[in-house]
């Protein structure tokens, strides 16, 4: 194999202490028993990764693009550990739901930036109210709730039924998306299919596959906040 070329190896340099943080913040986040060696490692084949296939022209700052991919490779690792607790996996489903959607953002603003700032401020907070949707439809797909929450608190009969109850309206907003964005959806998060999948499952490219992905979740965030749920 060829050595990698010296932007390469200038880019990889210069990120290494964002590793170090992602890697605490997932140490955190996966809780007692963490290796964050391990995480550490992961990280650095993720940054490699990045370093790799970073293409200056789509307007993305590097850090951005790496700071998905470092997530997205540990979140894999610790996977790959197995027997994780339900808690821990929901919220890495989460988090990994809510990078994917800021991803396809990145590149939206790269293509297209906000010419005024009350037109950057419309799309901050729409944004921010995609990601929250994101997060918080990654998590409920992802496994039912453990007897204790993740701030240490048991989790109450009241808990569990508010999960039901907004885990029936998320579906119910779906089911009333256009074909395609419901699709993209029910595959992605009901069905846990890999993004590029459930695109291609559509006959769509990644790329358009973000972006439908980016468009789905910003409808059922709008539908949810129409209804004060979110």
């Amino acid at each position: 194999m060829e050595a990698d070329s010296p932007e390469v190896l200038e880019r990889f340099g210069a990120e290494l202490d964002l590793v170090e943080i992602i890697a605490r913040q997932t140490a955190r986040c996966v809780g007692r028993g963490t290796s964050l060696d391990d995480l550490r490692s992961f990280g650095r084949e993720g940054l490699l990764h990045a370093a790799r296939s970073f293409d200056p022209s789509r307007g993305v700052p590097f850090r951005r693009w790496a700071n998905v991919r470092i997530k997205g490779a540990m979140i894999d690792g610790v996977r790959a550990w197995g027997n994780l607790p339900r808690r821990v996996y929901r919220e890495l489903r989460g988090i990994e739901a809510g990078d994917r959607l800021l991803e396809s953002y990145d590149e939206q603003d790269a293509a297209g930036p906000a010419r005024t700032p009350e037109a950057a401020d419309d799309r901050l907070g729409q944004y921010l109210s995609g990601i929250a949707t994101a997060i918080a439809v990654g998590t409920m797909m992802a496994a039912p709730r453990e007897n204790v929450g993740p701030d240490g608190r048991d989790v109450t009969p009241e808990d569990l039924v508010g999960d039901a109850e907004m885990l029936a309206l998320v579906k119910e907003v779906v089911a009333g998306l256009p074909v395609q964005e419901r699709t993209m959806i029910e595959r992605h998060y009901f069905q846990g299919e890999q993004l590029d999948q459930a695109a291609a499952s559509l006959g769509l490219s990644k790329s358009w596959g973000s972006r439908l992905h980016a468009r789905a979740i910003e409808l059922v965030a709008q539908e949810l906040k129409r209804r004060r749920a979110l």
